[in-house]
């Protein structure tokens, strides 16, 4: 078998039509939840053309319910030109059910003891998979860290102008090529802009702006450098003119490879945008970040993937699998074992931990920050399940 590999990742920018939808669903629920912490919520989004649907079904006492008006805002911020996508003009349809009457039950959970938390039940089936390595300060993959930089440094040189003629609708893929399991060198950095309608700038200036004002300064803390052979390939099939949902579809979760470990690692496949802190689905695959990540923070091994399965009416996973693929100073049962020593991986014990209803209220919007650049490694967002506070309770 050979040692040596390439792998690729993929990020793309706020406006990609998928990344749209997966922003305005969590700005649903960020809108719910500012309200009312015990909301239950799951926002769901399409959009193609100039024409989004949102489907919303809900447990709240909740009185703002103004969907469209969340949608509208939220596109406005995102920053298209109105002749590309227009947030006051483009048509909204929504589906809005409300379940308050049959499944709203506000829980205090600080207030609770231990048997009543273990009263609060998975209402999902589910396997959700968490990972961390030492390839980069934050633990994740290389490649998936390094995808998001350079979308987040396209959105910052479009939105203040640096680029004027960009579209926020960008792709951009990573691949670095391993040796041992290490990335020893960037074999490749893809990326695909698109250019308002109405701009002349050509080719070679698209590169050379790309070049100069996005990836060279998004690879200046990189530790693993380009070289002679590095392949850049900006728009390789030449001006991209028009974008977003003019140009393509977008859905509500098609990219939890982007989301997680950009592929890297297992994910469940589970959208996590557009649910409430009580969907385990979501909440799981921070929880099984936080373990992965506080195994390797230990030093317990150079990489570890935390597997959890839940079936629906029970409170405890039915498992907890860890894998250190060889990495490990302990074996990878014993591992597990001190994991369920120190955290509490039911659902109620998951939120109430990391303080997940909370979020929304105290800091005036959470979980639409999540929604581009990735659930994982978001150190600048101080999410609690990037914390490492428990590296020393499993050593």
């Amino acid at each position: 078998m050979t040692s040596k590999f390439i792998f690729t990742s993929e990020s793309v920018t706020h406006g990609h039509p998928d990344k749209i939808c997966d922003q305005v669903s969590d700005a649903v629920v960020d809108h719910f939840l500012k309200q009312d912490p015990d909301a239950r919520i799951i926002a769901e989004c399409a959009v193609s053309g100039g024409v989004m649907f949102i489907s919303t079904h809900y447990a709240s006492a909740a009185t703002s319910l103004d969907i469209t008006d969340i949608a509208r805002r939220t596109i406005r911020e995102i920053g298209y030109p109105r002749d590309v996508f227009d947030a006051d003009d483009c048509t909204i349809l929504t589906s809005i059910k409300d379940h308050s009457e049959e499944d709203y039950t506000p829980m205090d959970l600080d207030a609770m003891d231990d048997s009543a938390i273990g009263q609060i039940t998975a209402r999902q089936q589910t396997s959700v998979f968490g990972y961390a390595c030492d390839q980069t300060e934050d633990l994740l993959p290389l490649p998936i860290w390094l995808a998001h930089r350079i979308a987040y440094r396209m959105d910052v040189v479009q939105a203040v102008n640096k680029l004027p003629y960009l579209l926020p609708d960008a792709e951009i893929q990573v691949g670095f090529e391993f040796n041992d399991a290490r990335p020893e060198r960037i074999h490749s950095i893809t990326l695909v802009a698109t250019q308002r309608e109405d701009s002349d700038v050509e080719i070679e200036q698209l590169r050379d702006d790309i070049v100069s004002k996005v990836i060279k300064p998004a690879l200046k803390k990189v530790k693993v450098k380009t070289d002679a052979d590095t392949v850049m390939h900006i728009n390789p099939g030449g001006i991209r003119k028009g974008g977003g949902p003019s140009a393509h579809s977008g859905l509500t979760g098609r990219k939890t490879g982007i989301d997680t470990y950009g592929g890297y690692a297992r994910s469940s496949g589970a959208a996590l945008s557009g649910k409430d802190p009580m969907r385990i689905d979501r909440v799981g695959a921070y929880i099984a970040r936080y373990a992965a990540k506080n195994v390797v923070a230990a030093g317990l091994a150079r990489e570890c993937e935390v597997q959890l399965s839940y079936s629906i009416g029970q409170a405890e996973p039915v498992s907890l699998r860890v894998r250190t693929f060889g990495s490990g100073e302990l074996d990878d049962d014993l591992i597990a074992d001190r994991l369920r020593q120190v955290i509490d991986f039911r659902p109620g014990g998951i939120v109430r931990d990391l303080g997940l209803k909370k979020l929304s209220a105290q800091l005036g919007g959470f979980y639409r920050k999540l929604a581009v650049y990735g659930h994982m490694g978001r150190r600048e967002l101080e999410v609690p399940w990037e914390d490492t506070a428990i590296a020393d309770k499993l050593k």
